[in-house]
């Protein structure tokens, strides 16, 4: 059984050091363009200085189209390459693997964000007024992703995350609720999956054999079908196409929503399933030493950590130092989150969930 501070070699580029990953966390502190921020650099390299074996960038928009707030990374454009290079650079030179998370908001991106116009989705989505996609704009989209891993691969990286969940457009495609196309990218799950897969075999052929690829996927709600996100998964793993998949899910103990699935955790559901050289992280309320043993132990590979990774920048060493180590209580104070190195623009953005900063305020 590993323990939390063993490496972990991946079947393309190279291994992390432990088994602890940053997971990609909405900040806001980039530049409307897309540009990258001091703000930024400083949150995510403190990370990899802290310990992290993993830092996995914030979703990066692949297309001015699909952003989703303001100040959002991007990968978009080849003009905003010597941000992500520095920021690689300063990634890497800690130890720390660098990964991008790649990312199209779909029906998700507010329309003031993006010129005006509409937002985009598989079928037209009258909450938010967006319009389906033409056939020739879906595979213009599937372009974009590709484009963005070379781009990351250029840039120094260690590899791109495809985010295919919490409800942005790759899940999208995914969830028969909101993709209800009846051409070739909807219907069936294998359509439904087909933009996916288009966008994984594109990044195997046009990047490096040493670039690490993984995929984020969430296992139920947002419309999607539990026994096919499963199923999807265990095919992922099987094919090797992948390096990791990364499962976010939001609570790491809990049992699904599936009332004929309630027999094991969303947890245990993932990790049985089988698999040889593909790599398995969870992500969701792993908030201590015994929370990280305890997912270690159920057969996930390695952890991605969210609020600890707020919290505090160095969690990977106070668990060396501290095996009963657990986060700070909630409400902490500006002045703690400044001393972790979030700028007052994130400080602000945590400051709208309730009970994360000191009085709430922005």
């Amino acid at each position: 059984m590993p323990t939390p501070h063993d490496s972990l070699s991946f079947q393309r580029g190279p291994g992390m050091a432990n088994r602890f990953g940053l997971a990609p966390l909405t900040n806001r502190q980039s530049h409307d363009d897309g540009t990258l921020s001091d703000e930024e650099y400083a949150w995510l390299v403190k990370r990899a200085e802290g310990g992290f074996g993993l830092t996995m960038s914030c979703a990066a928009s692949v297309h001015p189209g699909g952003r989703s707030w303001a100040g959002q990374l991007g990968v978009h454009d080849d003009t905003l390459l010597p941000g992500m290079k520095r920021l690689a650079e300063g990634i890497r030179a800690q130890g720390s693997l660098a990964i991008v998370q790649i990312h199209h908001g779909g029906c998700r991106a507010p329309s003031e964000l993006i010129g005006g116009q509409a937002p985009v989705a598989p079928s037209a989505h009258d909450v938010t007024g967006a319009r389906a996609l033409e056939l020739e704009e879906i595979h213009m989209l599937r372009e974009a992703f590709i484009r963005a891993a070379e781009r990351c691969e250029e840039a120094g990286w260690d590899g791109v995350e495809l985010h295919g969940a919490h409800g942005y457009l790759l899940c999208q495609f995914l969830s028969p609720e909101y993709n209800r196309r009846e051409d070739a990218y909807g219907g069936s799950p294998e359509n439904r999956e087909r933009l996916l897969h288009e966008i994984i075999a594109g990044i195997r052929e046009r990047c490096g054999r040493g670039f690490c690829l993984g995929v984020r996927l969430s296992p139920e709600g947002l419309g999607l079908v539990f026994g096919e996100m499963l199923d999807l998964a265990r095919r992922l793993l099987a094919e090797e196409r992948i390096d990791f998949l990364d499962m976010s899910l939001w609570d790491s103990f809990k049992f699904p929503e599936d009332e004929e699935r309630k027999e094991k955790r969303l947890l245990d559901w993932y990790a049985g399933l089988p698999r040889d050289k593909v790599r398995l992280a969870v992500a969701g309320k792993i908030h201590s030493a015994e929370h990280v043993r305890q997912v270690l132990e159920a057969g996930v590979d390695f952890v991605l950590l969210g609020r600890a990774g707020i919290l505090h920048h160095d969690f990977p060493r106070q668990v060396e130092e501290n095996t009963d180590f657990v986060i700070r209580d909630l409400p902490v104070s500006r002045e703690v989150l400044r001393r972790e190195g979030l700028s007052d623009k994130f400080i602000g953005y945590m400051g709208r969930w309730p009970g994360f900063v000191e009085d709430g305020e922005e």
